[in-house]
């Protein structure tokens, strides 16, 4: 009769169990992840999936009883870290967010304002407009590979102990939170110009011409030539993306 000692039935789950908590906390609250159109079930079989295949490089992971005090302070710092990774790429998707608001308020359009079920909260027709691009652009550049390489390279620089407070110190992730208002402020910069511009012009009309109603005449201006612009400064989003992305995932990545 074959019969397994719990020592052994730890060691077989020890090096499982930790990365799959880390990973379905990671995909709890990051974006396009945490898609409500996803199932919990599908999100728990690949978070598994994921954890299983990351043993081939997860080497040497520490063994941590199940019965044991520290496996409370080892849950909590797995969820810590999984929570922290999907905060950081969730302050991307924030930034271009919140340049869509800027850029909106420029315009005029803010008014155009809908309930938003995955924010819980009213967001504007620019700016979800902007996070829908935003996802595009985080499916096209591997952004959700580079999600999954910063939980595996993680466990290297946050290893898997029962002191979740020296991890969370670690992360600086205030920093990342600082770039964000500095972020979306570059990113909606041009059309800030352009728009300051036509409101010059409507402005200096307006002295010239004292009868034209320029109420009537300036919202339909600044509209065109604000959605000319948003088309013409769009493929321009890729590479600050993709830099506010590499950002985030240095915050996890081991320091060399």
């Amino acid at each position: 009769m074959i019969t397994f000692s719990e020592s052994q039935l730890v060691a077989w789950l020890s090096p499982i169990l930790w990365p799959f908590l880390r990973i379905l906390a990671v995909f709890s609250v990051a974006p396009v992840f945490s898609l409500r159109a996803i199932p919990m079930r599908a999100k728990i079989g690949l978070a598994f999936f994921v954890a299983l295949c990351a043993q081939a490089v997860l080497v040497d992971q520490p063994v941590i009883s199940l019965n044991g005090p520290e496996a409370l302070g080892a849950v909590v710092q797995q969820v810590a870290v999984g929570l922290a990774i999907g905060f950081a790429v969730r302050l991307v998707f924030a930034a271009v967010e919140l340049a869509g608001e800027i850029i909106g308020l420029q315009m005029g359009l803010n008014f155009a304002s809908f309930f938003d079920p995955t924010s819980n909260a009213q967001v504007s027709a620019v700016a979800r407009f902007f996070g829908n691009i935003a996802t595009l652009l985080f499916v096209v550049i591997n952004g959700h590979l580079m999600v999954l390489m910063a939980v595996v390279n993680s466990f290297e620089r946050f290893p898997v102990s029962g002191n979740a407070l020296h991890g969370l110190a670690q992360m600086r992730l205030h920093e990342m939170g600082g770039a964000l208002f500095s972020s979306a402020l570059w990113i909606a910069l041009p059309m800030i110009a352009l728009l300051l511009f036509v409101n010059l012009t409507l402005g200096i009309i307006s002295r010239v011409a004292p009868q034209m109603n320029i109420y009537a005449v300036g919202f339909p201006v600044t509209l065109t030539v604000g959605l000319l612009g948003i088309a013409a400064t769009l493929p321009m989003l890729e590479q600050p993306v993709l830099t506010l992305m590499q950002q985030a995932i240095d915050l996890f990545a081991p320091q060399r």
